[in-house]
Protein backbone atom coordinates (compact mmCIF):
# COMPACT_ATOMS: atom_id res chain seq x y z
CA UNK A 1 0.00 0.00 0.00
CA UNK A 2 1.21 3.47 -0.78
CA UNK A 3 1.93 5.86 2.07
CA UNK A 4 1.09 9.56 2.05
CA UNK A 5 2.42 12.06 4.57
CA UNK A 6 0.00 14.89 5.36
CA UNK A 7 1.74 18.00 6.70
CA UNK A 8 -0.71 20.54 8.11
CA UNK A 9 -0.98 22.43 11.41
CA UNK A 10 -4.80 22.17 11.41
CA UNK A 11 -6.09 19.08 13.26
CA UNK A 12 -9.35 19.37 11.30
CA UNK A 13 -7.55 19.39 7.95
CA UNK A 14 -5.30 16.46 8.96
CA UNK A 15 -8.35 14.47 10.06
CA UNK A 16 -10.34 15.27 6.90
CA UNK A 17 -7.48 14.38 4.55
CA UNK A 18 -6.58 11.27 6.57
CA UNK A 19 -10.15 9.98 6.36
CA UNK A 20 -10.36 10.73 2.63
CA UNK A 21 -7.07 9.02 1.82
CA UNK A 22 -7.58 6.03 4.12
CA UNK A 23 -11.00 5.38 2.61
CA UNK A 24 -9.32 5.40 -0.82
CA UNK A 25 -6.79 2.74 0.11
CA UNK A 26 -3.77 4.79 1.18
CA UNK A 27 -1.74 4.46 4.35
CA UNK A 28 -1.49 7.86 6.04
CA UNK A 29 1.03 9.52 8.34
CA UNK A 30 0.70 13.08 9.61
CA UNK A 31 2.95 15.90 10.74
CA UNK A 32 2.02 19.28 12.23
CA UNK A 33 4.81 21.37 10.69
CA UNK A 34 7.87 21.29 8.48
CA UNK A 35 10.25 20.11 11.18
CA UNK A 36 7.97 17.22 12.13
CA UNK A 37 7.63 16.32 8.44
CA UNK A 38 11.41 16.12 7.95
CA UNK A 39 11.73 13.92 11.06
CA UNK A 40 8.85 11.69 9.93
CA UNK A 41 10.44 11.24 6.50
CA UNK A 42 13.76 10.21 8.10
CA UNK A 43 12.00 7.52 10.15
CA UNK A 44 9.60 6.19 7.51
CA UNK A 45 9.82 7.31 3.88
CA UNK A 46 6.41 8.08 2.37
CA UNK A 47 5.51 7.72 -1.31
CA UNK A 48 4.01 11.22 -1.56
CA UNK A 49 3.64 14.35 0.59
CA UNK A 50 0.67 16.72 0.90
CA UNK A 51 2.17 19.96 2.21
CA UNK A 52 0.41 22.96 3.74
CA UNK A 53 2.28 26.28 3.52
CA UNK A 54 1.21 28.43 6.46
CA UNK A 55 2.49 26.64 9.57
CA UNK A 56 4.43 27.64 12.68
CA UNK A 57 8.18 27.11 12.60
CA UNK A 58 9.41 25.81 9.26
CA UNK A 59 6.71 26.68 6.72
CA UNK A 60 5.69 24.51 3.80
CA UNK A 61 7.79 26.35 1.23
CA UNK A 62 10.90 25.89 3.39
CA UNK A 63 10.16 22.21 4.07
CA UNK A 64 9.43 21.57 0.39
CA UNK A 65 12.75 23.15 -0.59
CA UNK A 66 14.65 21.07 1.99
CA UNK A 67 13.01 17.82 0.86
CA UNK A 68 13.40 18.57 -2.86
CA UNK A 69 17.08 19.48 -2.55
CA UNK A 70 18.12 16.49 -0.44
CA UNK A 71 19.48 13.65 -2.63
CA UNK A 72 17.80 11.09 -0.34
CA UNK A 73 14.34 12.63 -0.69
CA UNK A 74 14.38 14.57 -3.96
CA UNK A 75 12.39 11.78 -5.66
CA UNK A 76 9.38 12.32 -3.37
CA UNK A 77 6.45 14.03 -5.08
CA UNK A 78 5.12 16.96 -3.05
CA UNK A 79 1.68 18.42 -3.64
CA UNK A 80 1.17 21.73 -1.89
CA UNK A 81 -2.37 22.12 -0.48
CA UNK A 82 -2.79 25.63 0.88
CA UNK A 83 -5.15 28.55 1.28
CA UNK A 84 -2.55 30.79 -0.43
CA UNK A 85 -4.23 31.34 -3.77
CA UNK A 86 -2.07 33.95 -5.48
CA UNK A 87 -0.35 33.00 -8.73
CA UNK A 88 2.99 34.17 -7.26
CA UNK A 89 2.51 31.67 -4.39
CA UNK A 90 1.85 28.83 -6.83
CA UNK A 91 4.92 29.72 -8.90
CA UNK A 92 7.07 30.01 -5.76
CA UNK A 93 5.84 26.63 -4.47
CA UNK A 94 6.67 24.92 -7.74
CA UNK A 95 10.08 26.62 -7.80
CA UNK A 96 10.78 25.19 -4.33
CA UNK A 97 10.32 21.68 -5.73
CA UNK A 98 6.60 20.91 -5.41
CA UNK A 99 5.19 18.84 -8.26
CA UNK A 100 1.70 20.29 -7.95
CA UNK A 101 -0.21 23.05 -6.18
CA UNK A 102 -3.83 22.98 -4.99
CA UNK A 103 -5.80 25.70 -3.22
CA UNK A 104 -7.99 24.89 -0.21
CA UNK A 105 -10.69 23.90 0.04
CA UNK A 106 -9.46 21.22 -2.32
CA UNK A 107 -11.74 19.42 -4.72
CA UNK A 108 -11.53 15.81 -3.51
CA UNK A 109 -11.81 14.26 -6.98
CA UNK A 110 -9.06 16.54 -8.29
CA UNK A 111 -6.85 15.80 -5.27
CA UNK A 112 -7.24 12.03 -5.67
CA UNK A 113 -6.55 12.32 -9.40
CA UNK A 114 -3.38 14.36 -8.82
CA UNK A 115 -2.19 11.89 -6.15
CA UNK A 116 -2.73 8.97 -8.53
CA UNK A 117 -0.90 10.83 -11.30
CA UNK A 118 2.16 11.40 -9.10
CA UNK A 119 2.39 7.93 -7.57
CA UNK A 120 4.00 5.16 -9.51
CA UNK A 121 2.05 1.92 -9.65
CA UNK A 122 3.41 -0.64 -7.21
CA UNK A 123 4.77 -3.78 -8.84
Amino acid sequence: MQKILIVDDSPTERFYLSELLTSNGYVVATAENGEDAIESIRKDMPDLILMDVVMPGQNGFQATREIARNPLTEHLPIIICTSKNQETDRIWGLRQGARDYLVKPVNTKLLLQKIANHLRPTV
